[in-house]
């Protein structure tokens, strides 16, 4: 693919942790409530946002996806890049923490563990530079270069991987994964879905033998079948289970609807929820497990368990709360989903050593979340409930190191 020459990128703009709690207040209330944001003025009227929890000069690697903002979001009232980063960054953190509390990660990831920190990169385009679009090399060329620059001047190391927006650019062959990966070291371009997707299942799968429930026979109700998805629900199938999908794209659900699949559209999300099922995975693009969809939840009286691995899954913290007391185990999806970052952390690594990067690592270390998923719902299970299920994680945690 012919590009422009090498682009030129202005400093950024550096927003300090307490301007960012003010532009979102939820970050005063987490673990880690410090958060900068390195702001990019790119061409077009493109903005690179690249949130990290990382102090500058700390050597810390910052790890998220290189997220391009999808349209109707980018272009929703109200939206704001520095916001949508940071809100991103929290949740990696979370993912960050959960890994670090029960020693998960692949062969090599384990021994940084410590060094980690979540980020989140977020590229608003200018017209018609998205992947596919006329100008699409002409702005992951600039991105490139101003993560480039993001390293040399905060001192800390970047680590980006697979995030919503990317696909084959306009020269039709050319992967926008690869394009980045070949102009920015800490961009990595191996699939991370399918560990994402394993460790999603070996949750699931932990959670409901940890209410004696096993595979074979129970009905999963699925939301999104995406690449992720996809793997959840061939992995259900494999074991005898029984799915019900609820999935954005036409085609996909015209796909299932021919395999026998029972699917429903996106505007059917409640009565959906409101179906028999023993347990609901969460893998769409943000904000399902709403107050209102928690609801539903907490009076469908087969559902036992809600997990997955979406981003901002729930918006209002409250609803975890609201499935503890109906009687249902809600694993955060910041949980579910660590598996992703760490196979971007693994290749990263792999890549400094000079040695091969083998994904199936990942898909061994994410037998860890089976075993936590398992211990943590019979916790809950013999307390009578009493307990969330991510505080009986983090209590067999603490009691084990």
């Amino acid at each position: 693919m012919s590009t422009a020459a090498r682009p030129t990128v202005g400093s950024a703009t550096v927003r300090e942790p307490a301007a960012s709690r003010t532009l979102v207040p939820a970050l005063a209330a987490t673990s880690s409530p410090d958060v900068w944001v390195w702001e990019y003025a790119g061409p077009r009227g493109a903005l690179l946002s690249i949130a990290t929890h990382a102090p500058p000069g700390s050597g810390k690697l910052s790890l998220g996806g290189f997220r391009i903002a999808p349209e109707d979001r980018a272009g929703a009232r109200g939206y704001d890049n520095a916001r949508e980063a940071i809100g991103l960054a929290i949740g990696m953190e979370e993912k960050i923490r959960w890994s670090r509390l029960i020693r998960c990660g692949g062969p090599r990831g384990l021994s940084h563990l410590d060094r980690l920190v979540g980020g989140k990169c977020v590229l608003r385009p200018g017209p018609a530079s998205r992947v596919g679009e006329p100008h699409d090399a002409e702005l992951l060329e600039w991105a490139a270069a101003a993560m480039n620059r993001f390293e040399a001047e905060s001192g800390v190391h970047l680590t980006t991987g697979q995030d919503l927006g990317h696909g084959t650019m306009s020269d039709g062959h050319t992967s926008s994964l690869a394009f980045l990966h070949d102009r920015f070291r800490g961009s990595v371009n191996a699939d991370t879905s399918k560990p994402t997707a394993e460790g999603n299942w070996r949750l699931l799968r932990g959670m409901l033998a940890g209410l004696d429930l096993h595979t074979r026979g129970v009905r999963v109700g699925l939301i999104g079948v995406g690449n992720i998805g996809e793997h959840l629900l061939l992995r259900l199938w494999d074991e005898g289970a029984e799915c019900l999908v609820l999935e954005a794209s036409e085609p996909r659900r015209a796909a299932l609807a021919a395999r026998g699949v029972p699917v429903w559209g996106p505007s059917d999300l409640h009565s959906f929820l409101a179906h028999p099922m023993d347990a609901v995975a969460v893998n769409a693009r943000g904000g399902t497990l709403s107050m209102e969809a928690c609801d539903i939840i907490a009076v469908n009286p087969r559902v036992r368990v809600v997990c997955g691995c979406e981003n901002l899954a729930m918006p209002d913290p409250r609803g975890a709360e609201l499935l503890r007391a109906a009687g249902k185990l809600y694993a955060p999806t910041e949980f579910g989903g660590m598996m992703g970052y760490l196979a971007a952390l693994e290749d990263y690594l792999c890549a400094l050593e000079g040695v091969a990067f083998d994904i199936t690592t990942l898909f061994r270390a994410a037998t860890r979340l089976e075993t936590a998923g398992r211990e943590a719902a019979s916790r809950v299970k013999a307390g009578g409930y009493r307990q969330r299920f991510d505080a009986a994680i983090e209590e067999i945690a603490t009691a084990t190191t």
